[in-house]
């Protein structure tokens, strides 16, 4: 049985995105109130109201390794980074057409990974904001990007029913994953960068070999929305 440990109360509307900082001890969420919010995980006190500026609904959040920097993704088609203790805006990564719906952030902190509806994936350059590549290939909505553990590969899903997997230097797209029949609706790679597990509205979890792209397991028995790897 689950016990409930903390409620955390403050946003004036939906809450669109979470996540948990790597040691644990504080949260980051984003609302359709257009705030970032931080929590401290322990005793549930709000730390930080980053008044983000966005122009509409913050739909995805990211946390750097180190703590010290937070992303937040929004429908007015920008992300920006913020300083984790401050709140102090770093930089706005603009270049999408349209809402930004997920972000992933490298494990080295130097890349910034978002999807978008407008059908692409971008790279950014964490530290100076630059976008570094473009990744078309999707012919809907990316609803769902993550990066491996070594920054080398990301890997995206979405509407077009496929994942896909890409070389994070070169921006080539190294394998199209098809066989889901419903909206991709989250990516996850394994620690070790070898498995690439997808959520979908068909009703399966697939787990895939990332170096080949071959389908290794379909795990059947409800619509998924989120997947998430253990790291072992």
């Amino acid at each position: 049985m689950y016990e409930l440990v903390q409620n955390l109360s403050g946003h004036s509307r939906a809450v669109c995105a979470v996540a948990v900082f790597a040691d644990g001890k504080r949260v980051v969420s984003g609302s359709y109130d257009r705030d970032v919010k931080i929590w401290d995980a322990e005793t549930g006190a709000k730390l930080c109201t980053i008044d983000t500026w966005h122009i509409s609904y913050v739909s995805a959040v990211a946390v750097f390794v180190d703590g010290k920097r937070v992303v937040s993704g929004s429908y007015d088609h920008t992300l920006k980074i913020w300083d984790a203790e401050s709140g102090t805006e770093l930089h706005t990564l603009s270049g999408h057409r349209h809402s930004v719906l997920s972000i992933s952030v490298s494990a080295d902190g130097k890349k910034v990974v978002s999807g978008s509806s407008d059908s692409t994936v971008k790279i950014w350059d964490a530290e100076s904001g630059a976008e570094l590549h473009t990744l078309s290939g999707h012919s809907g909505w990316v609803r769902a990007v993550a990066v491996s553990a070594d920054g080398k590969k990301v890997v995206s899903g979405g509407n077009d029913e496929t994942v896909k997997i890409w070389d994070a230097e070169s921006g080539a797209e190294l394998h199209t994953l098809s066989g889901h029949y419903g909206w991709v609706f989250s990516v996850a790679m394994s620690a070790d960068g070898r498995r690439v597990v997808s959520g979908s509205g068909d009703e399966t979890v697939r787990i895939w070999d990332a170096e080949s792209g071959t389908e290794l397991h379909t795990l059947s028995g409800h619509r998924v929305t989120v997947v998430a790897v253990s790291a072992d």
